[in-house]
């Protein structure tokens, strides 16, 4: 995958600059308990509407939730912002944020370019990650997740906070896994898809059937 030693030279040149941060926050280890907050990456077309769907799912013990959408998706916020009333109706106390991020890569834009705005939009990403401190970030495929996944997980390895990544494949990819998904499979703890042949091409993968 031509993909992945361009994520991964980001990296190490991310950790460099990151590491004298670890000295400003030695954060103490401790059993997570409720509730737990919870970031959310939302995305043009149908990611945002399978998202809701699985948010719809989940109790307010993840609370607060924190949405990171692109800046040029027009469509997400509007969406999010009538399952947050709806939600509201039955949980009174339901809090809820929306941030944006530079898109890390349009549609047909050139790889060459592409890896200039993804540096861009994880440099974007990271003080965002770190203010916000989620529990868990829970994705599924747009591709505004890898730069917030990216962030959560060098931010990890720095011990400056321990997030859970889960990301769901869309249900339409059914024979191979999207751009998001070949670079995130590497970096999440959960990687969940919704067709069996997907579970065969990558063990790590858990197959729940579909789910959304």
């Amino acid at each position: 995958m031509e993909e992945l030693p361009v994520v991964v030279v980001l990296l190490l040149l991310l950790s460099l600059l990151l590491v004298p941060l670890v000295l400003l926050d030695k954060r103490r280890r401790g059993r997570w308990t409720p509730p737990f907050s919870l970031l959310v990456v939302a995305g043009s077309g149908g990611h945002t509407t399978e998202i809701l769907r699985l948010l719809s799912c989940l109790s307010e013990s993840y609370s607060p939730r924190h949405y990171v959408l692109a800046d040029s998706d027009k469509m997400s916020e509007a969406k999010i912002r009538s399952f947050e009333q709806k939600r509201a109706e039955t949980y009174s106390n339901s809090q809820f944020t929306l941030d944006r991020i530079p898109r890390s890569r349009e549609v047909r834009q050139s790889w060459i370019s592409s890896v200039v705005t993804t540096l861009y939009s994880i440099l974007y990403s990271l003080p965002l990650t770190y203010k916000r401190k989620p529990d868990l970030i829970l994705c599924n495929g747009p591709g505004t997740c890898v730069p917030v996944c990216l962030s959560a997980f060098l931010l990890g390895l720095l011990r400056m906070k321990r997030t859970i990544i889960v990301y769901v494949e869309s249900i339409c990819r059914v024979e191979t896994l999207s751009l998001s998904g070949k670079i995130l499979y590497y970096f999440s703890d959960y990687f969940i898809v919704q067709w069996p042949d997907l579970k065969k091409k990558y063990p790590k993968s858990v197959y729940l059937g579909r789910i959304v």
